[in-house]
């Protein structure tokens, strides 16, 4: 009962850390990289489909995004949705292939995106925090029941708190290689 427990809290940590490197990632840095767009929805035949399911998405260099659809009637429909998306990006077509530049980024606007990572950041501890809340009242729970020792209850929330410690350093890891990220020219 106590092993499922951790194992589960340390799941769900896990998923907590992953969430915040795949929320990271679409936080625009000055550089390219195709799963900018991955969010993107576009108008097929009626129907709502991401981008990645129309075009074939490549960067041309390391400041561009090649988007190619797989039909020629869908570039129009593809470059408005990738100019009417909050990214702030302006695609260009040339022939059958859209190129979206990555617009530098100014100081300020690297300010603010460090706001909103640490923003993100913060929320992914705090989610920690209430998983390590959420094992340590199963643990008491069961310790009430008389299901487990006092011992083992008190050895089992160590072991909870060394998770939490492990996965919040993880989430340090991600906001600083990410800051990094954003402040390079």
């Amino acid at each position: 009962m106590i092993a499922d427990i951790k194992k589960t809290a340390e799941q769900k940590m896990a998923k907590t850390v992953e969430t915040l490197k795949h929320d990271l990632q679409k936080v625009r840095t000055g550089r390219a990289h195709t799963g900018l767009l991955d969010h993107l929805q576009v108008d097929y035949y009626g129907a709502p489909l991401p981008i990645t399911q129309c075009a074939n998405i490549t960067l041309a260099d390391a400041r561009t995004i090649a988007v190619q659809p797989w039909e020629k009637k869908m570039v129009p429909v593809i470059e408005k949705a990738i100019r009417d998306s909050d990214l702030g990006l302006n695609p260009a077509t040339s022939g059958d292939i859209i190129r979206v530049p990555m617009p530098a980024l100014t100081e300020e606007r690297r300010r603010d995106l460090i706001k909103v990572v640490r923003h993100e950041a913060e929320n992914a501890r705090i989610a920690v925090r209430n998983i390590r809340r959420d094992a340590n009242e199963h643990l008491k729970k069961l310790l009430k029941d008389h299901a487990v020792a006092e011992d083992d209850e008190r050895h089992a929330q160590a072991d909870v708190q060394k998770l939490t410690d492990r996965f919040i350093g993880e989430v340090d890891k991600v906001l600083a290689a990410k800051e990094a990220d954003l402040m390079a020219i």
